[in-house]
């Protein structure tokens, strides 16, 4: 599925997992913009909120294995960004939603993935640091980047989250964790954007999406 970011029904809702409070604004603007239709995620955040963007392409319930593809551009607005979150959720064929929660972490300058450290029906969501650095405040300012991410799950739920490249250089995470909650949702995909914010009083910044792509068998 292609063009992902340019679909209707894209949804923002402040991240109550965060501290303190955001708000978000999205609009689709041809400049910057590698397709013509990219993102605009406009964020306003206070106390280290956090701001997520959501919206449902597609259900699929068997694939298992996924590519996440897109272009990511900050602008100067990017020294107030702490985290930027990149997701995806699928429903299986038994109810339960497999979760494949990624982002990078400038508080501790990784790439992160998450986990179900609980059960399904007694959840807790984890973030996990790998080994693979990250952290979106040194990303080059005013230029596009390419995000790439390859997992997959078997039939229980368990997540393999096994690489990560920016603007074309891999990282390793090979880890797998479990990864299935039952939230009672019904069948569909799912893809997240979320800006969290670093600093203890007001700020904001401003972040494109462009030809998000995820690939799915």
């Amino acid at each position: 599925m292609s063009g992902i970011q340019a679909r209707s029904g894209w949804i923002t809702v402040d991240d109550p997992g965060t501290t303190g409070f955001a708000t978000g604004a999205m609009a689709t603007v041809d400049s910057p913009s590698l397709s013509g239709n990219a993102l605009q995620f406009y964020t306003t955040y206070t106390f280290y909120g956090g701001e997520l963007y959501y919206a449902a392409f597609g259900n699929d319930t068997t694939a298992h294995n996924f590519v996440y593809d897109g272009w990511v551009y900050l602008d100067s607005s990017s020294g107030s960004i702490a985290n930027i979150e990149m997701d995806m959720n699928q429903v299986m064929p038994n109810g339960e939603t497999v979760i494949f929660g990624f982002q990078c972490d400038g508080w501790a300058g990784t790439w992160d993935y998450t986990e179900n450290a609980g059960t399904p029906t007694l959840p807790i969501d984890h973030w996990v640091h790998s080994s693979a650095p990250c952290n979106a405040q040194t990303w080059a300012q005013n230029t596009w980047h390419h995000v790439q991410v390859s997992y997959s799950r078997d039939d229980d739920g368990n997540v393999t989250y096994q690489s990560v490249w920016l603007d074309g250089n891999q990282q390793p995470i090979d880890a797998t964790v479990p990864s299935a909650f039952a939230l009672g949702w019904a069948p569909t995909l799912v893809t997240n954007f979320q800006v969290d914010g670093i600093a203890l009083g007001w700020s904001s910044s401003t972040v494109y999406l462009d030809n998000l792509t995820i690939s799915r068998w």
